[in-house]
């Protein structure tokens, strides 16, 4: 067999440099999201029972907690809750009464000094209340 050298055969190739510099960022594209796409996909199949028990207490941290209304056991029809009611109502009204007479600012007010006077000889709901109106 005689030696036969292997004549060369030339490609003709032709570069474009725009075609091959989007032909690269496509590669990278399709990679980059292929490799996204693969690790959501595992870890929404390997930790969605792991990671269940976070993502409800984040959930509940989340919500902002419902403070429950006491509800009194006296139904508001019961003569019980009614004398209840007006207890608070005369406590706060005593309390306003007692503050007005102490407080320093109604010594120069001289129809607050006048109603204090009236309430005090001659207690009555309108000397209260004007006590309650004309006193700071």
């Amino acid at each position: 067999m005689p030696y036969r050298p292997n004549p060369r055969r030339t490609l003709p190739v032709q570069l474009n440099a725009l075609q091959l510099t989007g032909s690269i960022a496509f590669g990278l594209w399709l990679g980059f999201l292929a490799i996204a796409l693969t690790c959501w996909l595992a870890s929404r199949l390997l930790f969605s029972e792991q990671l269940a028990p976070v993502a409800q207490a984040v959930e509940q941290l989340a919500k902002p907690p419902v403070v429950a209304q006491p509800v009194p056991d006296i139904p508001p029809q019961s003569p019980l809750f009614d004398q209840y009611e007006e207890n608070l109502r005369k406590n706060e009204q005593q309390q306003r009464l007692d503050q007005a007479r102490s407080a320093t600012r109604n010594l120069a007010n001289p129809k607050c000094q006048f109603w204090l006077q009236q309430d005090q000889n001659a207690p009555s709901e309108k000397s209260r209340a004007n006590v309650l109106q004309f006193c700071d």
